[in-house]
């Protein structure tokens, strides 16, 4: 469900992308993986990985939840579905009794918008169901990662601190495995079960929280189906007689088509997103999925011929005039919203949870309106490889320093917050108290004005049920989230060190700094594809060559996820 979601917006990075993304990520309960570079090791530096048998006797036991069946089951690393109405009447009970006793927490998370007032309803609602007495430490998200290393760098750490992946660079991995606790004598095999909604997230999204050789982390899971979908006017295209493309060819033909400078219409926004996906491009969404094994030997993506011909086609799309100006001066973001809505531009590619929240933003105003997302073509007309997303992406740690009693009402906390959706604990955490938060109609609940005041990222940000689609407002936008994760995830693979928390050592932290930059410079057409090659060239000798020697010892000593 996605209460009050902020729209991610197609934004030039994928930091900032992911960083827009982070609010509409938190309320869909489980939202989306997300960039981290960084993670766990059993050395002292902090630096490698631990899986395989290590990892196993350190994971909590899984025990499904069937609290709550879902309309939609996850298949193919999708996210679970929910296409019914909502009836308070009906909703469960997954907690039956408040195991908080009664602790003072304080929380630091990102935050953004204005933080609320720390007495506000929702979080006196939210205190007594859990039976603790949590203290938020809201952060302004946009500056998270300067608080977090100051922070931490400091001897006042709170007693939480929620660490997105994409906030974990410079030295807060190796201050995340030196100053927060190790979980697993609460949480590792069957301790787990005294938490029953912990027990229930999917193993994958442990396997993520373990850093440091200790599983430190409480996970936001996520689905690993692709996120990113080329969305589009459904309803121009009914309209128009448009039809979807099969492949890259067959798309640059329907943008000449669609295209019309002097009536303000383009095709699209920068395809670069989906054209990693088309022409089967190892995953850039985090560090290590970039690097796959490639006829035996180690390769990382920006070394395949098919990175190159992804941005080449993503060049020509420019060339031939049919990407919106807005793309090519880099203003993506502001204007998304508003001129896909007024037509400007019928096709971009982002984050899954921009088809619920363009939906809704439109409805009233605008009901002829219809987002609907493309699936993805093989860039040659067949079955297009894609690769997986990592299964969680943001997590919360507990100060080492912290008592046995704090840490089990962390534990509490973290056992309300990841209820399943249909559950009254799921409604509380997502939406408040009902009729100060929110209200209900037709099947459809809607947050107050206040709800909108109090009901933002906080608990949602502790721990989250396994990856949730439902929106009661629209039920077929949810559905069709879900079945298009579902066929999507059908071609996707699980490169060589998927599911694993890598730390890079610290040496190799700015190799890739302008990367992002080059791609924009040669898609835009102000580099040439020969100037990225002897960018990938110098990326190599700088220290590419080394870092490839670094993650092959990984992968020889821990296996691969490769499927």
């Amino acid at each position: 469900m996605t209460p009050n979601a902020s729209s991610a917006s197609s934004a030039p990075s994928r930091r900032s992308f992911l960083a827009s993304s982070a609010v509409a990520a938190a309320a869909v309960a489980g939202g989306m993986p997300l960039l981290a570079a960084c993670g766990d090791s059993g050395s002292g530096s902090g630096e490698g990985t631990t899986s395989g048998k290590d990892a196993k006797k350190i994971l909590p036991a899984y025990v499904a939840s069937n609290v709550v069946v879902p309309d939609i089951p996850a298949k193919n690393g999708s996210a679970i579905g929910f296409t019914s109405k909502l009836d308070l009447a009906t909703l469960k009970t997954s907690v039956p009794k408040k195991l908080g006793k009664g602790s003072k927490v304080t929380i630091m998370s990102p935050f953004w918008g204005s933080p609320p007032k720390s007495d506000n309803a929702y979080y006196k609602g939210m205190n007594d169901l859990i039976g603790v007495d949590v203290v938020w430490q809201n952060q302004d998200g946009n500056t998270y990662e300067q608080k977090l290393g100051a922070v931490l760098a400091s001897s006042d750490v709170p007693d939480v601190v929620v660490v997105p992946g994409w906030n974990m660079n410079g030295k807060i991995p190796t201050a995340i495995i030196s100053k927060f606790a190790d979980l697993g004598p609460y949480l590792s095999g069957d301790a787990v079960k005294d938490y029953p909604n912990l027990a229930a997230i999917p193993t994958e999204s442990w396997q993520r929280s373990i850093f440091g050789g200790k599983l430190r982390g409480l996970p936001m899971p996520a689905p690993w189906a692709p996120s990113i979908v080329p969305l589009y006017r459904q309803d121009i295209f009914d309209k128009e007689g448009y039809e979807i493309p099969t492949s890259c060819d067959e798309f640059m033909a329907l943008a000449k088509d669609i295209t019309n400078a002097k009536a303000k219409r383009w095709a699209c926004l920068d395809m670069k997103w989906t054209a990693w996906q088309a022409f089967g491009v190892f995953s850039g969404s985090e560090k290590p999925l970039g690097w796959n094994m490639v006829d035996g030997k180690l390769v990382y993506r920006i070394e395949t011929e098919e990175y190159l011909e992804a941005l080449e086609w993503s060049r020509k799309l420019f060339e031939a005039g049919v990407v919106h100006p807005d793309s090519k001066m880099g203003k993506n973001a502001p204007d998304a919203g508003p001129k896909f809505a007024a037509g400007e531009f019928l096709i971009y590619p982002n984050n899954i949870s921009q088809w619920w929240s363009r939906t809704a933003e439109q409805a009233v105003q605008n009901p002829d309106f219809k987002i609907w997302g493309m699936d993805v073509w093989g860039h040659d007309g067949g079955d297009p490889t894609i690769y997986a997303e990592q299964p969680a992406g943001i997590f919360a740690f507990v100060n080492k320093k912290a008592s046995e009693a704090v840490i089990r009402d962390v534990l509490a906390v973290a056992n309300v917050t990841a209820a399943p959706y249909g559950t009254k604990e799921y409604m509380m955490t997502n939406y408040g108290v009902e009729g100060t938060h929110y209200t209900v109609k037709d099947g459809v609940p809607t947050k107050t004005d206040q709800g909108n005041i109090d009901v933002m990222n906080a608990y949602v940000m502790v721990a989250s049920p396994a990856a949730t689609l439902a929106h009661p407002d629209f039920p077929e936008v949810a559905k069709g989230q879900v079945e298009w994760q579902q066929r999507m995830g059908a071609f996707t693979k699980k490169s060589s060190f998927w599911g694993m928390q890598i730390t890079e050592p610290s040496r190799y932290t700015n190799l890739s700094n302008d990367m992002e930059q080059m791609e924009d410079d040669v898609v835009r057409g102000r580099k040439k594809i020969s100037d990225m090659q002897q960018w990938i060239s110098d990326w190599k000798s700088k220290g590419g060559d080394k870092l490839r020697d670094w993650y092959k010892q990984i992968l020889d000593e821990n296996g691969s996820a490769a499927n």
